[in-house]
């Protein structure tokens, strides 16, 4: 297809064997980078300065949501926020100790059910999380739900009827919010109030067509240009796609579980999940649940952090 800038990956900037490594996020200050294992219930963090032999990795006390952990306004070096099992939760990046500040459901049994599995924070320090089935519990059907915690602590349920939630992010001019449920192939678009945080008028924005077999779009990340890098579960690759929702950039990468891209500098790092097909595609397992690095030439949207 003409008009496509391409990038080509053919081995791991750290090899790993996350189950499902997920939640990138740079921490710029200090050029770190720190993403977790889901199924491991691990926070990885390695020194970009120093690279993969600096990597250390810190036992959860608990199932993390996929690319939620963020920075906490005011708070102690040792504390970050995260999407966790139940609901929102401080962790200690020292001990992987974890405190719940609110939950998503008060009845115990829903609970069980479902887990976080992404979000983001909006400008106004505004924490959105979707939550799904726990895979491990049940099947994905569509109880899922976005919600938004505020820096009042109060709750609100944004989008309903999700199924597996994936990436949230806001455009440079804050009227626009997206987000992907992966199931339906599609990136949405609704109009965002920023001084409200509410949204309305979802449209689709882009629609990934391809038809490998369980591919669809997963995590994504906004360049300072307003596109998004998405990645194509299934499919080992992240697309670029315009502010008007068109195909301009292909990464292609040797693991087909591609989860969630993250900018650090003009670099995007790449999370993956362990092969779910090894036996068919074992150049695909070889390097499942690694992290990769490309470097993009473009830098993506600030991280913000959330406000209490």
């Amino acid at each position: 297809m003409a008009g496509i800038q391409r990038w080509t990956v053919t081995e791991p900037y750290i090899p790993l064997d996350c189950g499902l490594g997920e939640a990138p996020f740079y921490e710029e200050a200090s050029h770190h980078l720190r993403f977790v294992d889901i199924v491991k219930k691990k926070l990885h963090v390695v020194d970009l300065n120093k690279g993969p032999s600096s990597l250390t990795t810190l036992d959860l006390q608990d199932s993390v949501g996929a690319s939620i952990t963020a920075d906490v306004e005011g708070a102690a070096e040792d504390e970050i926020i995260v999407g966790a099992k139940y609901g929102y939760a401080i962790v200690n990046r020292k001990t992987g100790a974890m405190k719940y500040l609110k939950r998503f459901s008060d009845d115990p049994e829903h609970g069980k059910q479902i887990r976080s599995n992404d979000g983001a924070v909006d400008t106004s320090g505004r924490f959105w999380v979707g939550t799904m089935n726990d895979p491990t519990v049940t099947d994905p059907t569509d109880v899922g739900v976005v919600f938004r915690l505020d820096p009042d602590m109060t709750l609100h349920r944004m989008i309903e009827k999700v199924t597996i939630p994936n990436s949230i992010g806001w455009s440079e001019d804050d009227k626009t919010m997206f987000f992907t449920d992966s199931p339906t192939k599609t990136i949405s678009k609704f109009d965002y109030d920023a001084a409200t945080g509410k949204i309305s008028n979802r449209q689709p924005y882009f629609r990934y067509e391809g038809d490998e077999q369980g591919a669809a779009p997963d995590g994504f990340a906004i360049d300072v240009h307003g596109c998004l890098w998405t990645a194509v579960y299934g499919t080992g690759k992240v697309l670029r796609v315009s502010p008007e929702g068109k195909l301009i950039g292909e990464i292609k990468l040797p693991t087909r579980c591609v989860t969630c891209p993250r900018f650090a500098g003009e670099d995007l790092i790449i999370t993956s999940a362990v092969e779910e097909d090894p036996k068919a595609h074992p150049e695909s397992a070889k390097y499942g649940g690694s992290v990769f690095k490309v470097n993009v030439g473009v830098q993506g949207m600030p991280i913000r952090k959330w406000k209490r």
